[in-house]
């Protein structure tokens, strides 16, 4: 396999993403549209994040990701374990997937960790997604990974993108 092919194996290999089916032109084309629709649709949060891991950034969105399901947890208990979790791989200094947060926004979270709300991760969820918004997204839309995407299945369909 050449290595022009290569991110497509990473993209589409069902087995390895979870995916089932394929992504659509329609899909993909629309995430030109905006920053929310690319995070918002089936296989976009995915495959932004591929690209993401060239620019050394995925944790932006896995952290915006794993916001986006804290805010779901009804349950006390587990909105305890997920805001240590969130706490200890994105928001404390020296994290292992550390995102760039300001220090009054990091502070805050310090404060409220011990009893999370379901909103104590917002503040620095909005200023990652800005982030993401502004800066590697345009990075995003520009790049030759959307650019092959999109022209394969503008000129071949979804067959092209077969394993």
């Amino acid at each position: 396999m050449s290595p022009n092919t290569c991110w497509r194996c990473r993209i589409f290999r069902a087995e390895k993403n979870g995916i089932s089916s394929k992504v659509s032109l329609e899909e993909v084309l629309q995430w030109s549209q905006s920053f929310e629709k690319l995070v918002t649709s089936k296989y976009g949060p995915m495959i932004y994040k591929t690209y993401l891991k060239t620019e050394h950034s995925d944790e932006n969105i896995d952290f915006w990701l794993a916001c986006e399901a804290y805010k779901k947890i009804t349950s006390q208990r587990k909105r305890v374990s997920m805001a240590r979790k969130l706490f200890t791989s994105y928001i404390q200094p020296q994290a292992p997937n550390e995102v760039n947060i300001d220090s009054p926004v990091r502070n805050e979270i310090i404060r409220n960790i011990q009893e999370p709300t379901q909103s104590c991760f917002d503040e620095a969820q909005r200023i990652i997604y800005m982030h993401m918004e502004r800066d590697s997204y345009p990075r995003f839309l520009e790049s030759q990974f959307y650019q092959k995407l999109k022209h394969s299945l503008q000129t071949n369909g979804n067959n092209a993108m077969v394993n």
